[in-house]
């Protein structure tokens, strides 16, 4: 890659959250703490399913896809920071920014796609109970993780291939905690209309399709719910829902605040603070939010953290319909 003045970029300097020497240490502590809760809670969950047969089903395979999903998501960003902070170095080579950025946007647009999956699932477990079964399949339920990890993988292909083609001139602090795509974008000096545009057509396709998807499939679910004869019915249907609907709502809610705030701000420090919260803090909470909400999570997580062993290999895996 070359700059204005004709010399290669080799390496990028994250700015990261605050620049004060004083707040180094508390950043420092808060992060690695949100960083252990969160590989733990979801490592946590990942075991339980997986050592817990009843938890076979289509609902915890997608679960478990998505705690591995969110353990990659903050490992991309988080340990970069702590080393930085901890060696007192900001910075990245060119190759590991561009790295960096490539699997943040995987990890990210699978987590999404794996949100969408899930609000298919429950449509179908409320809609067509009988049909439950024998729509989610083991190998349906492995094709639709499958297909999402292409399209993401194809996805940051495109962003990361888009970003290659730019030049860069002699300001190359990002300010942000790691190398995050709009910031990259602006950090350039040559055209970056084009940039701009592949960028906001994927922000819709990546974003908003499957928002509209999982919009529709709970329109099916709530007009299937207001059939159900007895309150009690409805409330058992609903909790199926419960857990989910709070992860979407936290991860939509959280990246479009991160949006609006780049946008009002694109060189300062908010729109780093605003993305902690879908890459660090959403990514802590998934694990609680279905622990505490889910019975059979819980029982499962207290019979795991019970054992005294666990005899032979974990192996995560679905039960097979009858």
């Amino acid at each position: 890659m070359v700059q204005g003045n004709d010399t290669s970029v080799s390496e990028f300097i994250l700015l990261g959250l605050s620049e004060e020497p004083e707040l180094q240490p508390l950043i420092f502590g808060l992060f690695l703490s949100m960083y252990l809760i969160t590989v733990l809670g979801n490592l946590l969950i990942i075991l339980a399913v997986s050592s817990d047969s009843h938890l076979h089903t289509p609902m915890y395979f997608f679960l478990s896809n998505l705690s591995l999903v969110d353990i990659c998501v903050t490992s991309t960003t988080v340990p970069k920071m702590l080393w930085n902070i901890q060696t007192q170095s900001r910075v990245i080579t060119y190759a590991g920014c561009i790295t960096q950025m490539y699997f943040f946007i995987l990890f990210a647009v699978m987590d999404d796609f794996i949100l969408t999956v899930m609000a298919y699932d429950r449509y179908v477990a409320i809609c067509h109970p009988l049909y439950y079964t024998v729509i989610m399949n083991p190998r349906l339920c492995g094709l639709l993780v499958l297909v999402s990890w292409i399209m993401s993988a194809l996805y940051c292909m495109l962003q990361s291939l888009m970003v290659l083609r730019l030049s860069f001139c002699t300001c190359l602090e990002v300010p942000h905690f790691f190398c995050e795509l709009n910031q990259m974008v602006q950090l350039a000096c040559s055209d970056i209309f084009i940039n701009k545009m592949v960028v906001c057509f994927g922000i819709g396709l990546m974003g908003g399709g499957p928002l509209v998807c999982i919009i529709y499939s709970y329109s099916k679910i709530v007009a299937s719910m207001r059939g159900i004869p007895t309150a009690e019915g409805k409330y058992k249907a609903f909790s199926t829902c419960a857990s989910h609907l709070s992860v979407v709502s936290l991860f939509y809610g959280t990246s479009l605040g991160v949006y609006l705030s780049s946008a009002a701000a694109q060189h300062s420090h908010s729109s780093a603070a605003a993305s902690v919260m879908y890459t660090v803090v959403t990514p802590m909470l998934n694990p609680f939010i279905y622990s505490l909400r889910n019975k059979d999570i819980k029982g499962a997580l207290k019979q795991f953290v019970g054992m005294t062993g666990i005899k032979g290999p974990v192996v995560l895996g679905m039960r097979k319909c009858p």
